[in-house]
């Protein structure tokens, strides 16, 4: 494993299930992104653009993550701008990342903000 821990919220789990029905790959999907995309800008330092931080949300304590070059094989001819988008938070000092949302770009446009903020809220508290 790249990473000592990788974890699922409840509100992910939620997600990833409603999108695993319309996108039968998805778990190997999710899985090479992470051994890919997330490894090479967080352990190594290399930033394909696929990666961005998420800004605005008025509180520094945690990064969250927006993956917008997400390659999913069941979205034929789309290659890595397949409109997947998964959001995460990444913790360096205990090389742990927490997977908060995944969704279709065709479905929402952007990333839940108020779930952000309820998770940054949990965090805190404990």
């Amino acid at each position: 494993m790249k990473f000592k821990e990788i974890s699922r919220t409840a509100e992910f789990k939620r997600d990833f299930k409603r999108l695993l029905k319309r996108y039968k790959t998805l778990e190997d999907d999710l899985r090479n992104c992470i051994d890919s995309n997330l490894y090479l800008y967080h352990k190594l330092n290399f930033n394909n653009r696929s990666i961005f931080p998420i800004s605005g949300l008025g509180f520094e304590e945690i990064t969250f993550y927006k993956v917008k070059k997400f390659a999913c094989k069941s979205l034929k001819g789309t290659g890595a701008k397949s409109g997947i988008r998964l959001i995460y938070a990444y913790f360096a000092e205990k090389d742990r990342i927490e997977l908060i949302e995944i969704y279709y770009k065709g479905d929402k446009e952007n990333e839940n903000r108020e779930r952000l903020k309820d998770y940054f809220k949990r965090y805190i508290q404990n």
